[in-house]
């Protein structure tokens, strides 16, 4: 996992002039709960230190714009340019080459995923908690990148080739506990996503996010996937001093901070 204490850079293949980061919860100005680099507007924080988290965050990915989306665990994928409002409905979006802005996803718990088209053509992230997993927002997503390489008269290789991807921080598999409605929300779809559940006792099971994306993915023909292995050190509730979690924090304090993984060209 690379990058400084503030922020996460991926480590993955992506084309030259691709940009991306994940950030974390350190080197912002919010005051606690949400110390301190939270970035959503819809959590209680102070609306000044959000904006100003957020002009940080501009101010790394720059020229390009953050666009800030209205998340709803959905699969619609917006298609980006350089007059799309913050508050677009979408838990996906697309970027093309030249538009000026950063493709953004907002997380605190949920898998971030970033995608680069190999040919350099467009960039995405897609926002996948199980619900958008089981939807199909990764599939969606790459639908959406594979149109413009068809717009762009990109011949498409085999398998994995035409796209890459990269797994950010999520709630790790040693912490997701669910409920079976969600193994069963998977199992119908692919019999072998059993294997990335873990029976618990009283009915519940520990749910492997990074690997049910990979599944997906893989599904599709991206085999070229980087980052989150599912391993402690990307799990957000475990790792407290660096990552806001959802599931660790809104019962206990009334709300938690965002995320943010963003790609775009520069």
């Amino acid at each position: 996992m690379g990058g400084s204490g503030e922020h996460i850079v991926p480590d993955w293949p992506a084309p030259a002039g691709v940009r991306a980061v994940f950030t974390t919860r350190v080197g912002g100005v919010s005051q606690p709960p949400f110390d301190s680099l939270n970035l959503g507007d819809h959590v209680r924080d102070d609306a000044a230190s959000v904006m100003s988290n957020r002009a940080r965050l501009a101010s790394f990915t720059s020229p390009a714009r953050p666009v800030f989306l209205q998340q709803i665990h959905g699969t619609h994928v917006a298609h980006l340019d350089a007059v799309t409002p913050d508050a677009t409905e979408a838990d996906a979006c697309v970027v093309r080459t030249g538009a000026g802005v950063a493709a953004t996803i907002m997380v605190a718990d949920c898998l971030p995923i970033l995608f680069a088209c190999k040919a350099g053509t467009a960039v995405a992230a897609a926002h996948a908690g199980w619900r958008g997993l089981a939807a199909g927002v990764i599939e969606a997503t790459v639908r959406a990148l594979r149109e413009v390489e068809a717009d762009a008269a990109v011949p498409l290789q085999a398998e994995d080739s035409d796209i890459v991807a990269w797994l950010g921080p999520c709630i790790g598999p040693q912490a997701f506990e669910v409920g079976p409605e969600v193994v069963e929300a998977f199992v119908t779809q692919d019999a072998g996503a059993i294997d990335c559940f873990r029976a618990q006792p009283g009915g519940r099971f520990l749910a492997d996010l990074p690997a049910l994306a990979r599944r997906r993915l893989h599904a599709i023909g991206v085999s070229s996937v980087h980052g989150n292995d599912g391993s402690p050190q990307w799990c957000t509730l475990a790792q407290s001093a660096r990552f806001f979690s959802h599931r660790r924090d809104a019962v206990r304090l009334g709300s938690t901070g965002r995320m943010a993984a963003c790609v775009w060209f520069g």
